[in-house]
């Protein structure tokens, strides 16, 4: 009798769990359409692990790098480990989180986020922290980014955050439940339309230009974490014209980067030697670049990164060549894909 209750009990449990389970895949955002910047984190784990470039940062890094035309031109094995509104406590997490399956040469970290110090928005947090696998790290990333408002077992159980999303649900949700497709190519998140830089508003006057001791702190722990594993940290700052840049934060990045010894390149200083026109290589007024944009961009920073950093041409590594062909190929696809869509001359 007992071992006959013990099993309904026991296959009662199973049932209300694969319920629970299935329900959960039903209703977390899939980020498949729309805002697909919340797939990106999670793509990296499909990867092989033996990059010798990493990036990490947000919005200014996975729209205005190209990892194609990095191994194309220089054979650069690059990813981009990048998610909209990236924090730079999320940036050294996502980067700690990296370092347990592979040890770059060199790391790029775009210094936007310094002038945060404190998330702005659950949605924010989420799209980064919700891709990331679980680990140690993941959950020091969680306590790191929450809001006040936030609680940790809605990142353990996402039913808890989302089981009110019923009335959102399209036929993506289920025909995603359980896979997913690629909305990246190493971490790049390609646009081809154009919609040039007009009327790009000065910065408005702050109270004060100091960065947040919270986001110096995580910028020294990158810097020492690299450093003990002998990994090159590159910063930069990318040609996005908005938001602004101010003069007095340019400032404080060139006296870091002089006193920890760390290169620093502000491409926003470098619209002549990259051959970035405003006019054509934004797809949204000057906030980030389109394709055209990125590729001009990482052409310049390629030949930067081989010259001055030692990264190594792999494009001679049969294995790594035929991997990167197909990468090629599917960047390619969607490329004049894209063109179709925008009604634009494809490209040859």
């Amino acid at each position: 009798m007992n071992m006959k209750r013990g099993l309904k009990i026991g296959i009662s449990a199973v049932i209300v769990l694969s319920s629970l389970f299935l329900l959960q895949r039903l209703l977390a955002p899939k980020y498949v359409d729309g805002i697909v910047e919340g797939a990106m984190v999670a793509e990296y784990y499909q990867e092989e692990k033996n990059h010798d470039l990493l990036f990490v940062g947000d919005c200014e890094v996975y729209e205005n790098f190209s990892p194609v035309v990095l191994w194309e031109e220089f054979g650069i094995n690059s990813y981009i480990r990048g998610s909209a509104e990236q924090y730079i406590w999320q940036s050294y997490y996502l980067l700690e989180d990296a370092l347990r399956y592979e040890t770059p040469q060199a790391v790029v970290f775009n210094i936007q986020s310094l002038q945060f110090s404190e998330s702005q928005r659950e949605a924010y947090n989420r799209m980064t922290l919700e891709g990331m696998e679980w680990s140690p790290v993941k959950v020091k990333a969680i306590l790191a980014s929450m809001r006040e408002e936030e609680h940790f077992l809605d990142y353990v159980f996402p039913i808890l955050r989302y089981h009110s999303r019923w009335s959102e649900l399209t036929a993506t949700d289920v025909a995603y439940m359980f896979q997913t497709k690629k909305v990246s190519h190493n971490g790049y998140y390609m646009r081809v339309d154009v919609r040039p830089a007009e009327d790009v508003p000065d910065g408005k006057p702050l109270a004060d230009y100091s960065f947040g001791e919270n986001a110096w702190k995580y910028l020294d722990m990158m810097t020492e974490l690299c450093q003990k594993k002998g990994i090159q940290l590159i910063l930069i700052k990318a040609p996005s014209l908005y938001p602004y840049w101010y003069p007095e934060w340019e400032e404080q990045v060139e006296a870091y980067a002089a006193e920890k010894n760390l290169p620093y390149i502000n491409f926003l200083e470098l619209q002549e030697e990259t051959g970035i026109d405003y006019t054509t290589d934004t797809y949204d007024g000057g906030l980030h670049m389109n394709l055209s944009g990125a590729e001009k961009l990482s052409r310049y920073f390629g030949r930067y990164l081989s010259e001055e950093t030692g990264l190594p041409d792999r494009r001679g590594e049969a294995d790594l060549a035929a991997v990167w062909q197909e990468k090629a190929a599917a960047y390619e696809a969607e490329k004049q894909a894209q063109y179709a869509y925008y009604g634009m001359e494809k490209e040859s």
